[in-house]
């Protein structure tokens, strides 16, 4: 990876989240989606001279950062994605489950890290990478569902995006999930037999 990548990303998304800043359907929904959005940005920024995630890590987490800024702009359930719906015969908008999806690819990068500093068991980097995100996911949940209630009114609804689904926080959690299961995969397929065969700390590390 050259050290320009993550920073044409950053230059990249930083234009396309401007331009998505300008007019939203809704100002009160927009700041409550883009709170994380710019909460991730800044930890990529402040620790990017700490420590380089690889190509491929970046992004990952890019894909989460540019849908949910779509979302933020749109609202979710508002996005223009008839063309899904009605190719599938969907009853509801799901770019929000892609979302969810994507809010999963940020276990490559914590196992990525965990990897490296050698802080962890090669097991436990991706089990604990999995339970990160689905306990991120089922605290977004909660947040959401606070959200809602503090606020009301229609921009409670937007944030909710439910959409009349009484199970879409679960399904939501499941998005997360899965999408922590695939860029696993992906992390483990790219290490190779090298995941399982390195030094943890003083010792040696075997399985």
């Amino acid at each position: 990876m050259t050290t320009r990548y993550p920073l044409l990303l950053g230059l990249l998304f930083s234009v396309f989240w401007i331009v998505l800043a300008v007019s939203p359907v809704s100002r009160d929904v927009w700041w409550a989606e883009n709170i994380p959005v710019l909460m991730v940005c800044a930890f990529l920024a402040a620790t990017y001279r700490r420590f380089r995630f690889s190509g491929l890590a970046y992004t990952f987490m890019a894909v989460w950062l540019f849908l949910h800024t779509v979302g933020g702009h749109y609202t979710f359930a508002n996005v223009p994605f008839g063309w899904v719906t009605d190719l599938f015969g969907f009853e509801r908008n799901h770019f929000d489950r892609i979302a969810h999806f994507s809010v999963g690819f940020y276990a490559f990068a914590l196992a990525e890290y965990l990897q490296r500093k050698r802080l962890a068991h090669p097991v436990v980097v991706l089990a604990l990478s999995l339970t990160s995100v689905m306990a991120l996911a089922c605290a977004y949940e909660i947040v959401e569902w606070w959200y809602a209630i503090l606020v009301g009114g229609d921009a409670g609804v937007e944030f909710l995006g439910s959409q009349g689904d009484p199970w879409d926080a679960q399904k939501d959690m499941l998005a997360d999930t899965l999408g922590a299961v695939f860029t696993l995969a992906v992390f483990a397929a790219r290490e190779g037999r090298g995941l399982f065969k390195r030094t943890l700390n003083d010792g040696r590390v075997s399985v």
